[in-house]
């Protein structure tokens, strides 16, 4: 027998089996129709898509396959799945595309503008914005696009260098707005689950996920302040997604993503974000005043560096030298002494001979940083306790803090 007609044979015993196993399903009652109310794998039910007959352009019948719906795509998916889905499609709307231009001058003295990109989050519905300081910085002209595309002036109405926020505004002329609520970042634990949305490198809104890595991470920015408190996450933060809102699984902003760790610039899986209960205390005081109200020590400080320390032969191994004091200041008042011998050290020029700072609010000041991060959480009136050093003792004091204005450093 040659191949053709031993294949002919096989054919012909398929066919015989084939109309067998569908006699017998006709037989028991089983409709093809029945056979799509089946549960879906995973236990799932739901309508798979629904053959339709249609004629080719040659003639022949053919049997084509309509797209599910959303919602029945939706409900095959996995409880996790189904989660990042649904809070992707309720608030993806309310996180905006940010983008700041800055003038800069060549030698000619031409303006050359500069344009820098982040995101934000609509937090009610009169427009105003939630998103990092660093994102507006500098910036003459602020344009703020909304997810469909549609672009609004900016402007800018309160920062806060030393937790990396600002606030700012678009006005919505009546259009209604999706907005992104607050949740609180006190009870977050590592392990749970987070969702980031932002416009990383210029794409409109996108979603990546991870989990919260660790929790009171101290972060130092390029100016050397210290970002306390910080979020860490493994949900790829990508440039661009500055600003925007870190979630929890309840749709909740747990943060404001802020920055990176990376050696190469690209996402390595460390992340930060700001607490959102910072956000919480300081939005406030944004709105009505554009600044936060901060209490501070009215003195100069010095940053002691080793070689100073070892030039002046100062008994310490680090702390800020008070140079000066400001006249009648609740500092002043309290005790605090500055220099009384004017140096000058490099291109500056400073009093030695006053109190060393070692210590405010039971925190351990060696520089600059430490002493935002003491304070950063006292109003003007409160008073705080001062350890200093004084030639070679050392003096506790109770300070009433003065109201922030501009920091001389």
């Amino acid at each position: 027998m040659g191949y053709i007609e031993e294949q002919m044979k096989l054919y012909s015993r398929g066919q015989v089996i084939a109309r067998a196993v569908f006699a017998t399903v006709a037989a028991a009652g089983v409709t093809f129709a029945a056979l799509q109310l089946l549960p879906l794998p995973g236990g799932v039910r739901g309508a798979p898509p629904q053959p339709v007959p249609a004629q080719g352009s040659d003639g022949l019948q053919r049997v084509q396959f309509q797209p599910q719906s959303q919602q029945a795509s939706i409900e095959r998916l996995s409880g996790d799945e189904r989660n990042s889905v649904e809070i992707y499609h309720q608030l993806n709307e309310a996180v905006v595309n940010i983008t700041s231009v800055t003038l800069e001058y060549n030698w000619f003295l031409d303006a050359i503008p500069r344009s820098g990109s982040g995101s934000g989050s609509i937090i009610d519905p009169a427009g105003h914005v939630l998103t990092n300081y660093h994102v507006v910085k500098d910036g003459q002209r602020l344009s703020i696009t909304l997810f469909d595309g549609t672009e609004f002036p900016g402007t800018v109405v309160g920062v806060d260098q030393e937790n990396d926020l600002a606030v700012i505004k678009f006005d919505p002329d009546g259009r209604e707005l999706t907005t992104i609520p607050f949740g609180y970042s006190g009870d977050l634990l590592i392990g749970q689950k987070v969702l980031a949305i932002g416009n990383p490198f210029g794409l409109q809104r996108t979603l990546t996920t991870g989990v919260v890595s660790g929790l009171g991470r101290p972060v130092e920015g390029d100016d050397g302040r210290v970002l306390q408190s910080m979020i860490q996450t493994d949900a790829s933060i990508n440039p661009g997604n500055s600003g925007g809102p870190l979630l929890n699984s309840q749709g909740l902003m747990i943060g404001v993503n802020t920055v990176i760790y990376s050696p190469t610039g690209g996402s390595v899986g460390i992340g930060f974000a700001v607490p959102i209960d910072t956000g919480r205390r300081v939005v406030p005081e944004l709105l009505q005043f554009g600044v936060v109200l901060r209490g501070w020590i009215d003195v100069v400080p010095i940053q002691l560096t080793p070689t100073l320390i070892r030039e002046l032969r100062i008994p310490v191994d680090g702390g800020l030298l008070i140079s000066e004091v400001a006249p009648d200041s609740p500092a002043s008042k309290a005790g605090l002494r500055g220099g009384s011998q004017r140096v000058r050290w490099g291109t500056s020029a400073f009093n030695i001979g006053g109190d060393i700072l070692v210590s405010v609010d039971n925190t351990t000041v060696r520089k600059y940083a430490d002493l935002f991060a003491a304070l950063e959480d006292n109003r003007p009136g409160d008073v705080v306790d001062v350890v200093v050093i004084r030639g070679r003792d050392q003096v506790q004091l109770s300070v009433q803090l003065s109201q922030r204005t501009t920091v001389r450093r």
